[in-house]
């Protein structure tokens, strides 16, 4: 019988990772030991979680503090390796699971030894879309979130393929990509003994990046399979999408830099370094903040909850 770890953060969120918990129980998993593992990452809402986790055979961890999306995750990756895991599945806490996502992305998995890591087609939650407004009725529920990424080197960002578009059968191949969004990743257990887990210089943005990139790099075939489905709530836990907020314009701004000095090709870092000279003279506060940062080295949460603190008084 194989096994499989399902690991999910919360911050702030239990209700979510609550829907998340009873999506599982209607996960079809033949043949399969499933362990069910819940980082708290230090939220004020932690104790409205004891009774779903209980009520589902959870494994809950508390940290005492906020350890980010990356440091999260590897709590709970590293808990997964430790109780025997053959497979981890990371998934967002604002998701739900169709019945048979577990199985199609473990039979890609399973189909070829270069494969290291799958990831399914994602929809937006239906009435959560960006666009909600541009769409049909019947439309709703069935507008891509991520049908497959690619990083797009000259602009150094991860592209989601399909975001925004309506699931006509545009994206039904089960093909390698070389980018699977953090969202939800299903891995090899060797991939991750190999390779390691999140790079938490990061904190939150592009880790997931990094780790593609690393995996990828070590041999590693990522791969998305169609057939395995998610539906996704747009970043609950950070605040909301498409919100400009103080909170991405530092950690983006400075992991960019992070991640595209170390991979990138040396034309874009070269412009990478004009960009953040001009940041540090027009942009934002704490775009400025992040690349202050970024050259002084100052990584994880850096200098970004002190200096919000301040501002707020």
């Amino acid at each position: 019988m194989k096994k499989i770890a399902v690991v999910s953060v919360n911050y702030n969120t239990a209700r979510d990772t609550t829907d998340l918990l009873h999506s599982l129980t209607k996960v079809n998993t033949p043949n399969i030991e499933l362990d069910i593992i819940i980082i708290d990452n230090g939220s004020k809402d932690v104790y409205e979680l004891p009774q779903s986790a209980e009520k589902e055979h959870v494994k809950l961890i508390r940290s005492d503090v906020n350890t980010g999306f990356a440091g999260g995750y590897n709590i709970g990756m590293r808990e997964a390796l430790n109780r025997g895991a053959e497979y981890v599945l990371i998934v967002n806490n604002d998701t739900l699971m169709h019945p048979d996502m577990i199985m199609h992305l473990l039979s890609v998995l399973d189909s070829d030894s270069a494969i290291g890591v799958t990831t399914p087609k994602i929809y937006f939650s239906k009435g959560h879309e960006f666009h909600k407004g541009r769409y049909k009725a019947d439309e709703l529920g069935k507008v891509f979130w991520f049908a497959g990424g690619h990083t797009d080197w000259a602009n150094v960002q991860s592209i989601h393929r399909g975001v925004d578009e309506v699931d006509h059968g545009q994206y039904d191949t089960t093909e390698e990509i070389t980018f699977a969004t953090g969202c939800c990743m299903m891995f090899k257990r060797e991939v991750l003994e190999k390779v390691g887990m999140f790079d938490e210089r990061y904190f939150l943005y592009y880790e997931d990046a990094d780790l593609n990139e690393r995996i990828r790099r070590s041999g590693y075939k990522v791969y998305y399979v169609p057939q395995a489905v998610l539906t996704h709530v747009n970043a609950a836990s950070s605040g909301g999408a498409g919100n400009g907020n103080v909170l991405q314009d530092y950690f983006i701004s400075r992991n960019k830099m992070l991640f595209g000095m170390t991979y990138a090709p040396l034309r874009t870092k070269v412009a990478l370094v004009r960009e953040s000279l001009r940041l540090l003279r027009t942009g934002r506060p704490f775009q400025k903040l992040a690349i202050k940062d970024y050259y002084k080295g100052n990584f994880h949460k850096g200098t970004f909850f002190e200096k919000r603190a301040s501002l707020q008084g």
